[in-house]
C-alpha cells in the first residue's frame, strides 16, 4: 500500500518549514535512498514570473529547506522547470528572479542553465510513445518532483502528476495539447511522463494553495499542509480530497486508477498524519471533468447523443472583455488556432480575442497563460444543472 505523509505547516517561516518537511520525509523513510554525492534534480513548479506570495509556484522557503537536507548528503542539487513559452536563458532568468530562486542558490543549489532538449521513445507508454523532454534531466541520479497544489482548467487539479508536464520544453506544450485534446489521453500522457522519469520522491507545497481561476490567475488559499510520498498517484488522491474534489473528477486520478497505479479512495492509502484536519470544504474549484464530458456513464440518458452533448455542454474559456488588455498572448499560444484578435473598444489597444467554439479543444492554455486573468473557465448552466442532478442521485444510491 502506498504511503503518504502529511504535516501541518501554517506559513513559510523557515523554522516551521524545516520541521514540517523533516517530519513528512521521516514518515516515508527520509532521504535514505539518495546516496551521498548523488546528482539530484528538483523539478519545481516555476510556471510563470510570479512572486512567491502569489501561490503560483513552489515556494522558495520549502526548496531551501530541501536543498539544505540534500547538501548535508553532499549532493549536487539542480532546480529546474520549463514553463510555457520560450525555453531559453533570458526567459528562465526572469522566472528564476521573480520566483525567489536566488534564495535556494544561497543554500547551495544550482539553477538549470542547460536549455537543450531531446526526443525519446517510451515503449511502455499508453499514449506518449515518443516525446520531447528537457535534456538537463539526463544524468540525474534522482529526480524530486516538488509541486504546488492548485486548481487547473483542464485537469481540475495541478499537483504531483500534472507537475511533470514541465519536463516537456515550453515551446512544445501547445503541440501536446493539440495532439492529446481528449482529457483521458492528455491525462495518460502525463502519467506516461511520470512512469518514464519515475521521480524518487514527490513533495506537495499545500501550505498556501491556489483556488478559483488556477493554475496561474486564481487566488491564494491557505491549506496549512505539506505532503510527501514516493507515489505521485496516491499523493494526488490525497490532495484532491483536501480541496473537495472527488477522485472521479480528476482525469489523472481516474486514468492512473484504470492503469492499476492507485486506489481511488483516501481510505485505501496509508496516510501518516490526519488528512481530514486539513480538508478545506469551501475550496473554490473549477468545473470538473465529470461536468466537461458526457456519454461515459456520467449520465445515462445522454449516452446516445454523447458527441453532441460533449460539444454543447463542455466547459470552455470565456472572455471578460473589461479585464482584457488586448496583448494577443492567448491567440499566439492557442494550439488549435481557435483564437483571433478582433477590433474592440474595451482596451487601449483596440483588440480582444474571439474564440471559435467549433475549433476550440478546451485545453485552457489561453486561460492558464493570460497575464491578467481575463479568460475564465465557463460551464454552461444546463451542464451545471445536469451535473448537480447526477451528483444528488449518486449520493442517494
Amino acid at each position: 500500500m502506498a504511503r503518504v505523509a502529511i504535516r501541518g505547516c501554517e506559513d513559510y517561516e523557515y523554522g516551521a518549514v524545516k520541521e514540517a518537511l523533516g517530519g513528512a520525509l521521516a514518515a516515508i523513510g527520509g532521504l535514505e535512498q539518495i546516496k551521498d554525492g548523488s546528482k539530484v534534480i528538483i523539478k519545481a513548479n516555476l510556471v510563470s514570473m510570479a512572486k512567491p506570495d502569489d501561490a503560483v509556484t513552489t515556494h522558495p522557503a520549502l526548496l531551501c529547506a530541501l536543498v539544505e537536507l540534500l547538501k548535508e548528503k553532499h549532493c549536487t542539487v539542480i532546480i529546474g522547470d520549463s514553463p510555457g513559452g520560450l525555453y531559453n536563458a533570458a526567459h528562465l532568468d526572469r522566472v528564476y528572479s521573480a520566483t525567489g530562486m536566488k534564495d535556494a542558490v544561497a543554500k547551495g543549489a544550482e539553477l538549470n542553465r542547460d536549455f537543450s532538449h531531446a526526443e525519446t521513445r517510451f515503449d511502455g507508454a499508453a499514449v506518449a510513445k515518443v516525446f520531447e523532454y528537457t535534456s538537463y534531466l539526463d544524468g540525474a541520479d534522482h529526480i524530486i518532483n516538488f509541486c504546488k497544489l492548485k486548481t487547473h482548467g483542464m485537469m481540475a487539479m495541478s499537483c504531483a502528476v500534472k507537475n511533470m508536464f514541465g519536463v516537456v520544453p515550453g515551446v512544445f506544450k501547445p503541440e501536446y495539447h493539440y495532439k492529446y485534446p481528449n482529457y483521458e489521453d492528455f491525462a495518460n500522457m502525463l502519467i506516461d511522463l511520470n512512469e518514464y522519469f519515475k521521480p524518487s520522491l514527490c513533495i506537495v507545497d499545500a501550505v498556501v494553495g491556489m483556488e478559483g481561476n488556477g493554475p496561474t490567475m486564481g487566488e491564494p488559499r491557505r491549506i496549512g499542509a505539506l505532503l510527501a510520498s514516493r507515489d505521485p498517484y496516491a499523493l494526488d488522491v490525497c490532495c484532491a480530497h483536501l480541496i473537495g474534489l472527488k477522485s472521479e473528477d480528476v482525469p489523472t486520478v481516474v486514468e492512473s486508477h484504470r492503469r492499476g497505479l492507485t486506489p481511488m479512495n483516501v481510505s485505501e492509502i496509508d496516510v501518516d498524519g490526519d488528512v481530514e484536519r486539513f480538508v478545506v470544504p469551501d475550496y473554490k474549484i473549477l468545473p470538473t471533468k465529470s461536468s466537461l464530458q458526457f456519454g461515459k456513464g456520467s449520465n445515462k440518458f445522454l449516452n446516445f447523443i454523447s458527441p453532441i452533448a460533449d460539444r454543447c455542454l463542455r466547459s470552455r474559456p470565456i472572455l471578460k472583455e473589461d479585464v482584457c488588455i488586448g496583448c494577443g498572448k492567448c491567440a499566439s499560444i492557442c494550439p488549435a488556432k481557435a483564437i483571433t484578435m478582433k477590433s474592440s473598444k474595451a482596451n487601449q489597444k483596440g483588440l480582444a480575442p474571439r474564440i471559435k467554439k467549433s475549433v476550440c479543444i478546451s485545453c485552457f492554455c489561453c486561460q492558464e497563460f493570460c497575464p491578467v486573468g481575463a479568460l475564465k473557465v465557463h460551464r454552461p448552466i444546463i451542464a451545471r444543472i445536469i451535473n448537480r442532478t447526477s451528483r444528488a442521485k449518486k449520493s442517494k444510491e
